[in-house]
């Protein structure tokens, strides 16, 4: 906001990134990356400034995983320092490597935007696969293109994602400040589970609630009745993280 006129400053829109494209359909119940398409450019956010690197110098590395297209033209994409200039491919098959044995399953009933920001948080904390419950189509504006880096798998239903689950062997584990719930921070999450989260408002539904082998509480401490899904998502996340990754100690690369 300026200072100087109270107002809010808004990006011109021919200067906004694009929404990412719109995935394919696959195979009922199959998991998958979206497919290889141009990403759109990334902006840090509320200044509009692109983010990445340009050109790569002279001369190029040779390896396999690098785009000879990013080289040339710069990495204007929403990943880390360490996968610049790689294909989409390259990355995720790095990723694959070091996939946590987490899942993370969301209900889609009613389009919610908080979605995509559960879709980013699960690729900052690598879980091993996403499930969307219900709707098909979901809001991807919040998962600044990270979907493209994860393995998404399409339930049509509650049910569906309880039979997979069961076949797989993986405790679904429901978040929700409900009558019941037992507190996420006294909690030993299994390693191998389904962390499964409601929508905005609503959240989770009767019928998410009867399939959950249990469900975790988040302690809150104001006058609010509840946190944002996304916000929900990202500690419950953090809480498995905190218990079972292999989380690097900084002062070892000093």
């Amino acid at each position: 906001m300026s200072s100087e006129t109270g107002r809010t400053h808004q990006t011109p829109a021919a200067d906004r990134p694009s929404d990412p494209a719109r995935p394919t359909a696959a195979p009922e119940g199959t998991a998958r990356t979206e497919p290889h398409a141009a990403e759109p450019l990334q902006y840090d956010d509320g200044y509009a400034q692109p983010v990445g690197v340009g050109p790569h110098p002279l001369p190029w590395p040779e390896d396999e995983r690098y785009d000879p297209e990013l080289l040339a033209q710069g990495d204007r994409r929403n990943v880390g320092d360490a996968y610049r200039y790689w294909t989409r491919e390259a990355i995720v098959a790095d990723l694959d490597l070091r996939r946590h044995d987490f899942h993370v399953a969301v209900e889609n009933w009613t389009h919610d935007f908080n979605i995509g920001s559960v879709v980013r948080t699960a690729n900052a904390f690598l879980a091993k696969e996403i499930h969307i419950v219900g709707r098909r189509r979901w809001n991807r504006r919040g998962a600044m293109v990270t979907d493209r880096y994860q393995h998404v798998r399409h339930h049509p239903d509650t049910a569906d994602l309880t039979a997979w689950a069961a076949a797989e062997g993986l405790p679904i584990i429901g978040i929700d400040n409900l009558p019941g719930a037992v507190p996420l921070e006294r909690t030993e999450l299994p390693r191998r589970c389904v962390l499964l989260f409601g929508q905005e408002g609503p959240g989770l539904t009767e019928e998410a609630r009867e399939h959950a082998s249990m469900v975790c509480s988040i302690a809150q401490f104001g006058s609010t009745r509840s946190i944002n899904a996304g916000a929900a998502a990202a500690i419950a996340m953090h809480a498995w993280v905190q218990r079972h990754a292999d989380v690097p100690d900084p002062r070892s690369r000093q």
